[in-house]
């Protein structure tokens, strides 16, 4: 039985992103960085992860410095290097350069005791798709209630 905690989940990029395939990646932290995480300290919302001389970092996540910490600051936006095996870099960098695909984090989460995140290879949606997204929700949501009300 695997434990997992969320901690962060990036909503906007389930709206904004056809997800095509997601994963587990570890991701480099300072101590610091992990206290403010465990308080909560953190936004994914902006998030994104690029390939860079076969290594991916993940950019604009924000983490809140430590408020006790008497170490030197960390700049709460900086460039945070993702933890992948070099044949999943490999995978990755074939399929992000096809047209319009693009890394994204979805989930922060602390899995034994480490700081995971769930990274989607994912393709924008433009505004029709994001439209029609939201009627098969709405359509999903009305079915659930009938079904609710006529157990009732």
């Amino acid at each position: 039985m695997m434990e997992r905690q969320s901690i962060a989940l990036n909503r906007k990029a389930l709206y904004n992103y056809e997800i095509l395939d997601s994963f587990e990646v570890g991701l480099v932290l300072k101590g610091n960085e992990v206290k403010s995480i465990r308080g909560g300290y953190i936004n994914i919302g902006d998030a994104y992860a690029s390939i860079d001389k076969e290594e991916v970092f993940l950019y604009n996540m924000h983490i809140s410095p430590y408020e006790h910490s008497r170490l030197e600051e960390c700049a709460p936006l900086r460039t945070r290097k993702l933890l992948l095996h070099k044949n999943e870099i490999k995978k990755l960098m074939g399929r992000v350069q096809e047209r319009g695909l693009t890394l994204v984090p979805l989930e922060l989460y602390f899995s034994k005791g480490k700081v995971k995140v769930r990274l989607a290879l994912a393709r924008g949606r433009n505004f029709r798709d994001k439209r029609e997204e939201l009627k098969k929700r709405d359509a999903k949501r009305e079915v659930h209630r009938a079904f609710r009300e006529r157990n009732k």
